[in-house]
């Protein structure tokens, strides 16, 4: 799990993705992979199967963290801020954060009011993140210009990796979606042994969580044939959840709709077909309140097959979030065994309209 750790543990909000970029093609490089990128940050490693004129599969994560931005600087030495990605604001309130300058990292607080000063009317009322600040302890505007503190600096959640005493479970900031990063790497690192007739580009776009745009830029490089977006779904396995939703340990998620994207059915039928030929568990989801990089993939030129992958995940899009080791490990060995099958001919019967 170290390298797992160390995807969640670094940071990278959307437009600040150049450390976990320079992890990718650290790790991309330790596969033999060719790098290849687009030119807003997105990288691939490109692996060549058996043959030279088999499909060409991408497989991507995308290296984008929710976080935030620094939007101005009081005369007392706070921090406004506005998010970078989908936040629900109830979950901030006295969390701890790193504020990342170009030459050091800053820790501070989401300013709250101590219970003893709160009003009845404050008790009961739900604050905005427009009237929400950040702590650094500066005494005030100019100390905070002093430490070189800039509007435009990106603010991110802390919350060190565990793994849970069960030995599944793991615990960890932006698993939305360093999980994919560290599946696209896994595949690529599994590849290497593998015999199979494709062409694979495994890798992670950019600026997911504030529009798809690295899903734009990214199937230019290699104009693929089909595409799978990793990324995480919405576990409700908790207290009040729905029973019959996704839920941690039960096998990777299989995507049927979301706001973004309808499958293609075809692709989709094959991947099951797969994952039941070799007793990998697997769940269903449907959920129209996001979208992934699939969205924008599936509408490449004339249109590329394409599906979402996934593993259950709670409380994303927040300081902290849980996964299950284990599905992990079954999105790999699906997403292996889907490239040993996938070959020109079934290709032929997905296009075959």
């Amino acid at each position: 799990m170290d390298l797992l750790k160390e995807l969640t543990e670094t940071n990278g909000a959307p437009g600040f993705e150049k450390a976990i970029r320079e992890i990718m093609k650290r790790e991309i490089s330790k596969t033999g992979a060719t790098l290849m990128n687009d030119h807003i940050g997105s990288v691939f490693g490109e692996k060549h199967g058996s043959t030279n004129d088999g499909p060409k599969i991408l497989l991507a994560g995308h290296m984008d963290e929710v976080g935030f931005m620094v939007s101005e600087v009081t005369e007392q030495g706070y921090l406004r801020f506005v998010p970078l990605g989908g936040w629900w604001s109830q979950v901030l309130l006295a969390q701890r954060v790193h504020v990342q300058t170009k030459s050091k990292t800053f820790t501070g607080v989401v300013g709250s009011k101590a219970p003893h000063i709160l009003t009845p009317e404050e008790r009961n009322r739900v604050y905005p993140m427009k009237e929400m600040f950040i702590d650094i302890g500066a005494k005030d505007k100019e100390q905070v210009k002093e430490w070189g503190i800039r509007v435009g600096d990106p603010i991110l959640p802390i919350c060190p990796f565990e793994l849970m005493p069960d030995g599944d479970t793991i615990l960890a900031k932006a698993l939305d979606n360093r999980a994919g990063c560290y599946t696209a790497l896994q595949v690529l690192e599994q590849l290497q042994n593998v015999t199979h007739p494709n062409t694979v580009y495994c890798g992670a776009t950019v600026q997911e969580e504030v529009g798809l745009r690295g899903a734009i830029t990214a199937p230019a490089i290699m104009e693929p044939d089909v595409a799978i977006a990793l990324d995480v779904g919405v576990a409700e396995d908790g207290p009040g959840g729905n029973a019959n939703k996704a839920k941690l340990g039960k096998g990777p998620l299989i995507t049927f709709l979301d706001s973004s994207m309808i499958p293609h059915t075809g692709f989709r039928d094959l991947i099951i077909e797969v994952a039941e030929k070799h007793n990998i568990p697997y769940q269903v989801d449907v959920m129209l309140g996001g979208g992934t990089d699939a969205g924008k993939f599936h509408l490449f030129k004339k249109g590329i097959p394409s599906l979402v992958v996934g593993v259950a995940a709670r409380y994303i899009h927040s300081h902290t979030s849980m996964i299950s080791k284990s599905d992990l490990e079954n999105s790999t060995k699906l997403l292996v065994e889907l490239v040993k099958v996938l070959d020109k001919e079934k290709l032929h019967s997905l296009l075959d309209y």
